[in-house]
Parts: C-alpha cells; structure tokens; sequence
C-alpha cells in the first residue's frame, strides 16, 4: 500500500495549520503553501474534504483563510488516511470479500485483512498532537501493547 500525495500532504497541511492558526487567525492557502512547498490548486483540492470532516473551517474576506477546529491529540493520521482516501486496506479483497472470485477457499485473504489492520492500528496510534510535540517518540508509542486512549471533547455524546 502506497499513501497518496494528498494523504501526505493533508497531514503536513494539517501540521501547518494547528502551528498558525490556534489563535484563532485563519491562513490563507498562498501562506499554507509557502509554509509546506505545496501548490495552491492542490492545497485547495486536498481542504475541501479536510473541511467537509470537520478539522478545519474557511473564512471568507480580506484577512480570510483556513483556520483548524479540533483538538491536535483528537485527529490521528488513520483519521486523515480514511478522510483523504476512504478506507485503510493493502488489497480490495481485504476489505470487500466479494471483490475477488477467488475469496473463497483463499489461502492469502486473512493475511491481508491482518496487515490492513495493523497499518490501520498503526495510523490511529499517531495523532497530530505526536507530530507536533513528539515526532522522535512515535516509533516508541506505536510499538508499545496498550496505547492510552484519549478523551477528545468534541466526540462527547450530548444527554
């Protein structure tokens, strides 16, 4: 499995945007793209579904850009890998069972539904918050057997 260019470059997008925009001022994509060696058409291809999940929010106007909403230690790389290209999977056959002919009696299928899964485990062991702070600590944490769970406030069901 090969990430796409818009996987990775929605992360360092990301990265970007928590590091300049906390303070609630948005950055344009002309200031995201200086900041990250990405161009603005693809800067903008890649925002729309960052922005249709939730992680960031435009604002129009003169002083307008793109601010970051959610929590850094919230969003973890399997996050933007689902968001940017749909589900985590090294084959089809991994994840739709029914995609190959051959699913049945086959003697590969379970491996690669394994190892989809531990890459997925793996992204979702990493959150921005550990790019930003810890990028050193992260080959640590993913090897680790039990990950520390993080309470993020905004997935909190309402009463």
């Amino acid at each position: 499995m090969k990430l796409s260019a818009r996987s990775r470059y929605a992360a360092r997008i990301l990265l970007d945007l928590v590091e300049h925009t906390m303070e609630g001022n948005p950055l344009c994509a002309s200031s995201i793209a200086e900041n990250t060696s990405i161009s603005v058409p693809f800067i903008e291809q890649i925002l729309r579904p960052l922005k249709k999940a939730g992680y960031i929010k435009s604002v129009r106007g003169a002083y307008g850009g793109h601010i970051f909403l959610k929590t850094p230690s919230c969003i973890t790389l399997g996050d933007i890998v689902r968001t940017m290209e749909g589900e985590i999977s090294i084959s089809q056959c991994s994840s739709d069972p029914n995609a190959c002919e051959r699913s049945t009696g086959c003697r590969t299928q379970a491996v690669w539904k394994h190892i989809s899964r531990t890459i997925e485990r793996e992204l979702d062991a990493i959150t921005l918050a550990d790019l930003m702070f810890n990028p050193e600590q992260i080959a640590v944490k993913t090897t680790e057997s039990s990950l520390p769970s993080v309470h993020c406030p905004e997935d909190a069901q309402p009463n």
